[in-house]
């Protein structure tokens, strides 16, 4: 294991004012986004989506890397170089999501597994030759009556560990993504228990597992409100509890905390991830963002109203990453968003 290598590539994930654009839905998520503004669901159109995200002139000051799907790295471009070529000659590093589909865990209502263990060290190292520098594993903890268990906890976690532990075998750096979901009506308080049971399993199971932490990056949910729930937790409350839940679960050797937007809208991503920077509690990471839909939402839109706008969808993309990075810094401000 070369540590010196994955401890810079994650420290260079995290950079302070840089995050990681999520690009690696599935077949069937990207179509369902194409549906929305009236496009097929083909291989063609999703390559041109993605293309206008990794050509958008400038992008690299905001993006550190872009979490890939199988399809994606292995895909040229309309000027025939591959995409991922387009993305390492601005310095954004490629990654892969390597997880696969969840599905019910056995004796456990409510309750998800991911899959994805078998054969994943060969097809680690066939991405490693395709260029990927790191990869990403996403479990799924679900918050409702009598849940999560330990056991539900346990088994992801444990998932998560053995692939972090493959990924750095094969030299490339493992995005740690252990997402609490915020679907439900709870509260704040259940959101916080259930991520600290969470984050206290995944990194006892990483360090029992040999996993090198100054060279992984933690994905997490925001310790959160449940989206249906009254009365939610504004950012001062989502910031506090989310830096205390983690200084008591995440150890200092972890390079940064890249959060997930996890179905907040673009403007609640924002303004929690703003408010932690903000924050005076003492923090030993650096806390970033790892956003999908909270990047690509309103490009899209704009790309669905004239197809043939290239160059103003990727004017909003770009000022979507410069919202959320100047969130990353602690310097947002509602104005930018009318901006």
């Amino acid at each position: 294991m070369d540590t010196s290598t994955l401890s810079d590539v994650a420290n260079r994930m995290v950079a302070p004012g840089k995050g990681i654009l999520a690009a690696d839905e599935s077949t069937g998520t990207i179509g369902s986004r194409l549906l929305s503004i009236g496009l097929e669901n083909t291989e063609d159109n999703r390559r041109s989506w993605r293309e206008i995200l990794f050509t958008t002139p400038g992008i690299e000051e905001q993006i550190s890397g872009v979490i890939l799907y199988d399809e994606t790295i292995r895909q040229n471009g309309s000027d025939g170089k591959r995409l991922i070529d387009n993305l390492t000659s601005l310095g954004i590093m490629p990654g892969i999501k390597v997880d696969k589909s969840t599905s019910p865990l056995e004796n456990a209502p409510g309750e998800l597994f991911t899959s994805g263990l078998d054969g994943l060290r060969d097809r680690l190292a066939e991405y490693r030759n395709l260029g990927a520098t790191f990869a990403k594993w996403r479990a799924v903890i679900t918050v409702a009556h009598g849940i999560p268990t330990a056991r539900g906890i346990k088994v992801n976690s444990e998932a998560l560990a053995r692939y972090a532990g493959l990924c750095q075998e094969a030299g490339i750096v493992p995005i740690v993504e252990p997402e609490v979901l915020m679907d439900g009506d709870h509260t704040i308080e259940k959101c916080y228990a259930a991520t600290e049971a969470t984050l206290s399993q995944v990194f006892s199971d990483l360090i029992d597992s040999g996993v090198y932490l100054e060279g992984i990056v933690l994905k997490p949910n925001m310790v959160l409100s449940g989206s249906d729930a009254p009365n939610r937790a504004d950012a001062a409350e989502v910031a506090e509890r989310t830096i205390t839940c983690f200084r008591r679960t995440v150890p200092a050797a972890v390079p940064g905390i890249a959060f997930l937007s996890g179905g907040q809208g673009d403007e609640e991503a924002t303004v929690n991830l703003d408010a932690m920077n903000r924050s005076e509690l003492d923090r030993p990471w650096n806390m970033t963002f790892s956003y999908g839909r909270g990047l690509q939402a309103a490009p899209l839109k704009k790309w669905g109203q004239d197809t043939s706008d290239i160059t103003g969808t990727q004017e909003v993309f770009a000022r979507r990453a410069k919202i959320v990075a100047a969130a990353s810094r602690g310097e947002y401000s509602a104005d930018m968003e009318r901006g």
